[in-house]
Parts: structure tokens; sequence; C-alpha cells
């Protein structure tokens, strides 16, 4: 039996989760979905669209869905829910989790891997996170699990961008991004997201491409330099960084916009703006040369043992020694894993790119490990 497909959905309180579950399991999408939702969620279904015997954990939609409510751990929720779809007891094609909106998505996604029974019925397709574009800056500086959101998306949806002005959004968007690069991001209103969007998204797919934002990308000159450390901020594309002449460049920990020079000494009306120094951060890490694949192994599983729990996700398509084609790896936590991909092209460049999120990640550690492990 083909395994089935977990979406995890998480996000910031009042962004829109419950109107997304809501149209999931009473709109005519044609789709078989089991949607299991936290009960202590801020915002309960049940209370609108339930109205059941609330002995039954398990109820049928009238559009085909089923709704689940977790009432001991996602574990056993997802294992009975196997186990009556086996029986033939109830019909669903995929899974969405909906976690509660203080939850950290880390253990959740580890569950689909650590858990032999899981892993036998069910592929973790991606997670989804929700942002409340009006109240996102106040959560990302006031909460540390909001920040973990985002560090573990594989997508990420804005909601109620018509209540901000655009350069609000633009700078949560700068904000979001420097988070985590390798999330697409979407603008959506009141959860009117298509589905197709939601789903299938293979965000936990090793041969899902590895896409980081171009202008994030454009730091890549500095990792060659010998001082990436020093520009810790997120150019657009073609924008040179020269700021390492200023005194206090370590100010600097905000986004330009394409073309604009990082002199903001005179300016201080929106210097509000750039001062969100997040716990959780990402870089981005490419080499030129090729690995040695005993050496990065050595390094990788080292790295992960030791900084496992402060490394959200992190992913890359690399070029090893040995294969023509490419290698990809990548890891939530302590759970790290890699697989060949296809060849690379005649006329591509062989160009190894890594990136990686999470809270105080040892990126100088890192980059002088990755770099002792190339041939």
């Amino acid at each position: 039996m083909a395994l089935i497909p977990a979406t995890i959905l998480t996000g910031f309180l009042g962004s829109g989760k419950t109107t997304l579950l809501k149209r999931v399991l009473t709109e005519t999408h044609g789709q078989k979905i089991a949607v299991i939702e936290n009960e202590f969620g801020e915002e309960n279904i049940d209370n609108e669209i339930l109205v059941a015997d609330t002995q039954e954990q398990i109820i049928q939609m009238s559009n085909g869905c089923v709704c689940c409510t977790i009432r001991d751990d996602l574990r056993a929720t997802l294992q009975d829910l196997a186990e009556k779809r086996r029986k033939g007891e109830v019909d669903f094609e995929r899974v969405i989790i909906e976690t509660t909106g203080m939850a950290d998505p880390g253990p959740v996604a580890q569950t689909f891997f650590m858990d032999d029974e899981v892993a036998e019925s069910y592929l973790l397709d991606s997670i989804i996170t929700l942002v409340d574009a009006k109240h996102a800056q106040h959560q990302l500086d006031e909460r540390l699990e909001a920040q973990r959101q985002v560090g573990f998306a594989d997508q990420i949806f804005i909601s109620k961008s018509d209540l901000v002005g655009k350069q609000e959004l633009l700078d949560l968007q700068n904000r979001l991004r420097a988070m985590n690069p390798r999330a697409p991001q979407k603008v959506v209103h009141f959860g009117e997201v298509p589905l197709k969007e939601v789903l299938d998204l293979r965000g936990f797919n090793l041969n899902a491409a590895l896409e980081i934002f171009p202008e994030f990308m454009a730091t890549e000159e500095h990792h060659h330099h010998g001082h990436a450390h020093d520009c810790d901020h997120a150019h657009a594309e073609g924008e040179a960084c020269n700021h390492h002449g200023h005194k206090h460049a370590e100010d600097c920990d905000h986004h330009h916009g394409k073309d604009e020079p990082c002199n903001h000494h005179g300016h201080h009306h929106h210097a509000h703006h750039h001062h969100h120094d997040d716990d959780v951060k990402s870089f981005v890490y490419r080499a030129r040369r090729p690995f040695d694949p005993a050496k990065l192994e050595d390094l990788l599983g080292a790295i992960v043992q030791i900084y496992g729990p402060k490394m959200y996700r992190y992913k890359g398509v690399l070029d090893m020694k040995g294969t023509n084609r490419k290698v990809i790896f990548q890891g939530v936590h302590q759970l790290m894993g890699s697989d060949l991909g296809p060849e690379w092209g005649k006329d591509e460049e062989r160009e190894s790119k890594m990136v990686f999120i999470g809270v105080e990640l040892p990126r100088e550690i890192l980059e002088q490990g990755l770099k002792q492990c190339q041939v």
C-alpha cells in the first residue's frame, strides 16, 4: 500500500489555520483528507462544525473528509487512523496535522522518522507555516516558538497583508527570508489558499530542488573572500556588500533593496526595522571544489551529534568526489539522510550548495570544517 502523505500545518495565533482547516473539512474539493487537530487549539473547530458525539474521536464529514482530535499523543492517533484505514472503517488519502499556535513543529516532524510504525504508513510531505502580517513582527520579537515555526517551514503563507502597509510587508518578508531562505513565501487572503498549494509540496523529498532565494544567494561572494561572517545580512541580487569599511558594520543587520547602498548612518527614522536579531538564523554555504565523501560524513555526523537540537532544518545539493550524480542531503535536528540525485548536466557548473537553519548555529566551525572536507 502506498504511504499516506502528511502535511504539518503550523502558524501564529490568529494567522488563519482554523479558516484553512474549516475549508478542507467542508469544501467540495473531491479529496479525502484526514485532519488531525490538537484539542487545545486556540480556536477549536469542533464548536462550529463538529456537532457530534464527543466520545467519538474520528468524525466523518459530509464532503468525505475525516476530522480527528488528538486525545493522546500524535503517534497513537496516527497509528489508530492507519489501522482503521486498513480495516476499511475510514477512508482518506492524506493527512493534515494542525499544531497548536505555540507548538514547536520539530518533534511533530520527528515522529515521522523516529517511529517505525508511523514511518511504515506515512510519508511526511511538508511543514507549512501561516504568518499573520499584522502581528508577526511583535510575535517574532516576543516568542521563540514563532521563530521556530518559520525556521522549520517548507512553505510560508502570509495572511492579513491588507492590514499593513507595503513597506511593513516588505520588512516582514525580508525578516522571514533571513530566517529561512529555503521556504517560498506567498501572500494569501483570509486563508484562501488553493489546496494544491498546500499539498504535495515534497519539502522532505530528497530529490526536490534546493531553492534558495537569489537575493540570499548573493552573499556567496563573501564566502569566497574569507570574511563571510562579517556580512550577516541578505543582499538583493547583484548588489555588492561594501560596508566592511564602516566602523559599525555590525549595526547593519537589515535588508537593502536592489542597488541600494548600505549607508544609513544618518537616518534614525527607520532604524527600528533593522534590529531584529532573531535567535533563528540561517546561512548558506557554497563550495566550488568537490567534497571528500568520508571526511564530509564524519564532519556532518559530529556536527549533528553536538548541535542537532539547535539545528532545525538543513539541506544541500553536493558535488562529491567519485560520482557523476548530485548527492542530496537533508535533516531535521539529529536526523540526517542523504541520497543520490540526478546526474550533473554536461554544461552545469558543479557547485555544492547548502543551507542551515537553526539557533546559535556554529557557523564558523561549520565553514572551517566544510572547507577542510573539500578535495
